[in-house]
């Protein structure tokens, strides 16, 4: 990813105001996304984390990573995470066909619905970048287009783990859905941040809680 926001700007907000970047409301809850696994170590450690915290979270799987990892995947399910749709190949919406896009959507999908009896209604594009049309096409198939509205950037390995820490304490606010992403590439930032995040968050009043 060459360019990302930490913190999405009201004015991004107002512009794709058909997705949704923030849940707003009054009882400090917040929203806990991971993106791109199942990743072996990776993923089974934030479940480790998030079970003795007593947290769900809201996982945006990439297809190919389930059919590598279903043991892993089958956790996430049974443990009572909510998965979301995250394409079969972690494509970039602006760089293919809308077709191919979708089609890789749907593939992502079928995979899912092995594993659990009802169809995900949660999409996030790789990325963050998906064409309108695209995105109107799963709106019809009953999809919701999740963003975020604080990014840890713990993918970025030109960062340090406290920076890491800092894009999501910094930012947070009631309502926010802060991304993670459970990835080889970004593990060193998050097994370092993920638990002060939590501990930080906790101490201040803030709620956890799953995207329906």
């Amino acid at each position: 990813m060459s360019f990302y926001w930490i913190k999405t700007n009201a004015i991004i907000k107002r512009y794709f105001s058909n997705y949704i970047w923030d849940i707003p409301n009054k009882e400090n809850r917040i929203y806990l996304t991971f993106d791109d696994g199942p990743t072996p170590e990776v993923t089974e450690w934030i479940l480790e984390l998030l079970k003795n915290e007593n947290i769900k979270a809201t996982f945006f799987c990439i297809g190919k990573n389930i059919e590598a990892q279903p043991n892993i995947f089958n956790s996430l399910v049974k443990e009572g995470h909510i998965i979301g749709n995250h394409t079969m190949n972690h494509l970039n919406g602006w760089k293919n066909l809308d077709e191919n896009y979708l089609d890789n959507t749907k593939q992502c999908e079928t995979i899912i619905n092995k594993y659990q009896d009802k169809k995900p209604s949660l999409f996030r594009p790789p990325y963050g970048r998906i064409k309108r049309k695209q995105a109107m096409q799963l709106k019809k198939q009953g999809y919701k287009i999740i963003m975020w509205d604080v990014l840890s950037a713990d993918f970025d390995t030109q960062i340090t783990p406290e920076k890491c820490l800092k894009n999501v304490i910094s930012s947070v606010k009631s309502g926010s859905i802060i991304v993670f992403h459970d990835s080889l590439k970004a593990s060193k930032n998050l097994k370092y941040t993920l638990p002060k995040a939590i501990q930080y968050l906790k101490q201040n009043g803030f709620i956890f809680e799953t995207i329906s």
